[in-house]
């Protein structure tokens, strides 16, 4: 099981995303570049250049025309997927933490930092009316005084957006009223990252509190909880069998650099519906920021606190990994 490395960026990935085919693979970092990469054979195709600071969050439409960016530099920006051109540059007050499309492609979400005196924001923007991109005027802004939004996805048919708080709840967003349609708390601590099923009827959500946790989209009930002894920064559902796969480790600046095994910076497999872990993928120098499932089932990506990118290629059927008592 021999990963594909990809070096393109110099320092920390943020998040991996994958377009619905699967051949192309999108990274963020806290270096400003936002690259595309084949993910076949990890050839960089290309770098999406325009963004002054750490770039937070990337997401790719469902027919890989257009990519959009959120970064620290209080922007959030669409790209021509094809060309790398810039297609619409949208200013906020504060850095854009999270962001996606619906899926159709024509309703984007993002939400804004807490910071610098102004409070979090999720906006949307519909890309049909290019008055509002023209004027930077979101069709709704919600505002989320509480606990600010750290990671969010949308539901199935884009009815809603749920999102993560810094808090631990999870809250259901309309798209059409902004109103909150459900709220929970499972976690305890910050949630790291969320991220769907294929058929977007489930969503994983991972959190500081050491665990990662399976919910319903719909009605937000508790499914599944995944644990471990360090905090969890991202998980990923595999789209063909019933793995979840988590990365995580300590906080960088609590690590010791003699050893990897300290920090405890391996990718981790758990079985989706015993909550069993059965397998751990060694190879990052550094905590695993982000994780993500090819769309195939037969890869996952990594993204590290090591500013590497790593494919790893395996038999879902059978797992040739190492478990350690």
């Amino acid at each position: 099981m021999k990963p594909i490395l990809l070096q393109g960026h110099e320092r920390s990935i943020t998040q991996i995303k994958y377009n619905r085919e699967g051949d192309l693979l999108f990274s963020v970092a806290k270096d400003t570049v936002v690259n595309a990469w084949y993910s076949v054979n990890g050839e960089r195709l290309g770098t999406y250049n325009g963004h002054t600071g750490a770039v937070w969050c990337v997401d790719c439409d469902w027919d890989t025309k257009n990519v959009l960016t959120g970064s620290a530099d209080n922007s959030c920006r669409l790209w021509d997927c094809e060309t790398g051109k810039q297609l619409a540059l949208l200013e906020t007050s504060s850095a854009v933490r999270t962001c996606g499309f619906d899926f159709s492609g024509n309703i984007i979400m993002f939400s804004t930092d807490k910071q610098m005196g102004y409070q979090c924001f999720l906006n949307f923007f519909d890309l049909r009316d290019p008055q509002q991109i023209k004027d930077n005027q979101p069709y709704m802004t919600v505002p989320c005084s509480e606990s600010k939004i750290t990671s969010a996805v949308w539901g199935p048919l884009g009815d809603y957006v749920i999102a993560g708080h810094e808090s631990g709840e999870m809250n259901q967003f309309s798209a059409k009223s902004g109103e909150v349609l459900k709220k929970i708390k499972e976690h305890t601590k910050q949630i790291n990252d969320m991220q769907s099923s294929v058929d977007l009827t489930m969503v994983i959500s991972a959190s500081k509190d050491n665990t990662a946790k399976l919910f319903d989209s719909t009605t937000l009930d508790h499914i599944k909880t995944f644990k471990t002894e360090r905090p969890v920064n991202s998980a990923a559902i595999s789209p063909i069998m019933d793995h979840v796969v988590m990365g995580g480790g300590q906080e960088a600046m609590e690590v010791t650099t003699t050893s990897t095994r300290i920090g405890k910076f391996e990718a981790r497999f758990f079985h989706a519906a015993y909550e069993e872990e059965f397998g751990r993928v060694k190879g990052h120098f550094g905590p695993i920021n982000c994780v993500a499932f090819h769309p195939d089932g037969k890869s996952y990506s990594s993204g590290g606190e090591d500013g590497y990118v790593r494919i790893h290629y395996f038999d879902p059927h059978y797992f040739d990994f190492e478990l350690e008592a």
